[in-house]
């Protein structure tokens, strides 16, 4: 194995394609930032890196208030659509169908679909360049109660929950064992068992559905592509034609 060196960047994957709400309940925005993540533990102190252009950075700067919310693979158009488009001719909430909820220490709204939201109070702002880093203390997390067992636990991974790499959404893999397995007898032999799974990746329902409609094109039908580009082919004639003549081909050779 050989490695290669590339230049400074942010090759720092995956990290959670995070749905920074802010606003009010009356004019609530959204804007996806994948630069987010957690900075201290106690008291639970987390940051978002907003470059000042965009809309968020002022809404959050006057306000002193935003909300984390974690997408889930039902809500992977929205996160992408939120990190494309301005929330100064658009309003996220409506075009994406998601319901902003009322938050329980701030004034910023949650979203509802999200199953975690972390409610955030900002408490220092620095400046770094491209972007600006709102440190905030997580002042409440809110947890859909659908994902909570009779114990009360909290079954994340049951959740769906997104992951972004290198410019590219992913779904969670599977379970590989909880903290501290590495030190424990009968986690690392569940371990060596879980080696030997083969894991798949699918691909995308949309790729599917679209090679499955270019298989069900009759092949001397020509694409709406091919239409437009290729006007000057004509079509075959019938003795070329595409036709399966396997039956008539058989029969001759014998």
């Amino acid at each position: 194995m050989t490695k290669i060196t590339w230049k400074a960047g942010t090759m720092l994957y995956p990290v959670p394609p995070a749905m920074i709400s802010c606003g009010t309940m009356e004019h609530p925005n959204i804007m996806t930032a994948a630069w987010t993540g957690i900075i201290n533990s106690e008291p639970p102190m987390t940051y978002v890196s907003i470059r000042p252009s965009r809309f968020s950075h002022k809404i959050i700067k006057d306000s002193g208030e935003f909300v984390i919310n974690l997408p889930t693979l039902s809500m992977v158009v929205a996160a992408d659509f939120c990190g494309v488009k301005s929330g100064r001719d658009t309003d996220k909430f409506k075009e994406m169908e998601l319901t902003p909820l009322k938050s329980s220490q701030i004034n910023a709204p949650q979203i509802l679909e999200s199953p975690i939201s972390l409610e955030c109070r900002v408490i220092d702002i620095k400046s770094f360049g491209s972007h600006d880093m709102f440190l905030a203390e997580i002042v409440a997390v809110n947890v859909d109660d659908k994902y909570l067992d009779n114990e009360g636990k909290f079954w994340i991974e049951k959740t769906g929950l997104l992951a972004f790499a290198h410019g590219h959404y992913f779904t969670l893999g599977r379970n590989l064992g909880s903290f501290g397995f590495s030190v424990n007898k009968n986690r690392l032999n569940m371990m060596k068992k879980m080696e030997k799974i083969e894991v798949k990746t699918k691909e995308p329902k949309i790729l599917i559905e679209k090679r499955a409609e270019k298989e069900a094109r009759p092949l001397n039908k020509p694409s709406k592509f091919s239409k437009k580009h290729i006007r000057s082919k004509t079509v075959p004639s019938s003795r070329h034609s595409n036709k399966f003549l396997g039956k008539t081909k058989f029969a001759k050779s014998n």
